[in-house]
């Protein structure tokens, strides 16, 4: 057997620079040390230098590792996998970067969890607040919408003009898009046309929030719950919206397009409407009285009631759960809380489907008098969070690596021109 005899010289030999473990993996150097942040690779610095060294051994088998995920994924029929170390869902709980979301949201609140989604570490108190210049621009533009614009809609707009109103937007550097987000999320609130005027800058978002959705004054507890539905809604890895704003991420859009890309997709019936259904579902049912009818029209119409099952989730959506027992503790929640029990009771009969968070939500936004668009723009907002974590992500990646192939399925040329 060979003996290395111990000694620096034959160790370097063995170690690559960040330049060639980055071209080992086909990646930029950025990305190097993102493998490093995240424990799949090890790095030592140079004695009395600047730079970091990595094992030629250790890089080749992440390469190895890296072709075989693809190829598994192009072997399963998925189109697409994303490698992301933000949100795991598993066996009907979710976690935030390992961390069980559900304790998170209940410990935390939705700046403090956004931190973490986007930094890994936790800043107790940390508050989010938006140049006057931005905000200015991002209301000047969503006051010229019209009136039955959406939230969807203002929201979009409102990130459009923040980011002309900021010239340091093409700056990808991590630090720059963290104060990005910092400053979107306040800007994208206070663009939003107040409901009630006893909001202020420096509240928590929730309480911002709340002044922009409901005309009724805020209660701590119902503000706790508007809190903690931010924090749950931050991240629910690749949504049709996350893959949206990775891609935007990949052809370097900078953070406010690449959140506007998010927007663009929630506005669609399939992803951002589900809230809003509900919402209006449980006004019917407090309405009628009883839920019955109601599930008899939506399935005579051929629709899926809204608020039930989930793909991911073959029992209880955990986020669901954490709001309806907050809820319990609301009087006023009451009565739309028996409604949504009522809705899943009677629909069990046909199809046994648990509650999701959209039936929550929907119970939240009802008891405390918001309109029903209420539920889109509070997963909008919070959602924006997490836009942010995956831009992030993407921007430490090989740029343009969200280009599938076509796989072309018209005539096969040459083709005469046509007259």
């Amino acid at each position: 057997m060979h003996h290395q005899e111990p000694g620096q010289q034959a160790d370097d030999e063995r170690r690559l620079t960040t330049r060639e473990a980055a071209e080992l993996l086909g990646v930029k150097p950025e990305t190097v040390y993102a493998y490093v942040s995240r424990g799949r690779l090890g790095s030592r610095r140079t004695p009395g230098g600047r730079g970091s060294t990595f094992d030629a051994g250790e890089v080749r088998a992440l390469a190895r590792s890296n072709r075989r995920d693809s190829a598994a994924a192009a072997a399963s029929g998925q189109e697409l996998a994303v490698r992301t170390g933000l949100t795991l869902i598993e066996s009907d709980r979710y976690y935030y970067r390992g961390v069980d979301a559900v304790e998170l949201a209940a410990r935390h609140r939705y700046e403090e969890v956004a931190e973490w989604l986007w930094t890994g570490q936790l800043r107790p108190g940390v508050a989010f607040t938006a140049p006057e210049s931005s905000v200015a621009a991002a209301r000047r533009a969503v006051n010229a919408l019209p009136e039955h614009a959406g939230p969807a809609d203002r929201l979009r707009v409102a990130a459009i003009a923040a980011a002309v109103a900021d010239p340091l937007r093409f700056d990808l550097s991590a630090d720059a898009v963290l104060g990005t987000a910092r400053v979107l999320i306040p800007t994208l609130v206070a663009a939003l046309p107040p409901v009630r005027d006893d909001g202020h800058d420096q509240d928590p978002i929730a309480h911002r929030l709340w002044t922009r959705l409901s005309g009724r004054p805020a209660d701590e507890p119902t503000l706790h719950a508007l809190d903690t539905a931010l924090s749950l809604l931050v991240d629910h890895d690749l949504a049709a919206s996350t893959l949206a704003v990775r891609v935007a991420a990949s052809a370097r859009a900078h953070a406010y397009a690449a959140v506007s890309a998010g927007l663009g997709v929630i506005e669609g019936p399939l992803h951002g409407a589900a809230g809003g259904l509900a919402h209006r579902m449980l006004l019917e049912v407090l309405d009628v009285g009883s839920a019955a009818p109601v599930v008899a029209e939506e399935l005579r119409s051929g629709r899926r009631i809204p608020g039930l099952g989930h793909r991911l989730y073959p029992g209880e959506d955990p986020r669901a759960g954490a709001l309806f027992a907050l809820l319990e503790d609301i009087p006023r929640a009451a009565p739309a809380l028996a409604a949504a029990r009522d809705i899943q009771a009677t629909a069990a009969r046909h199809t046994p489907l648990h509650a999701n968070v959209d039936l929550a939500l929907a119970v939240l936004t009802v008891s405390s008098g918001m309109p029903s668009t209420a539920p889109e723009t509070v997963f909008a907002v919070a959602r924006t969070a997490g836009w942010i974590a995956h831009a992030l992500e993407e921007y430490g990646e090989r740029p343009l690596r969200m280009r599938p192939s076509g796989l072309y399925s018209g005539p096969r040329p040459p083709h005469p021109l046509p007259e």
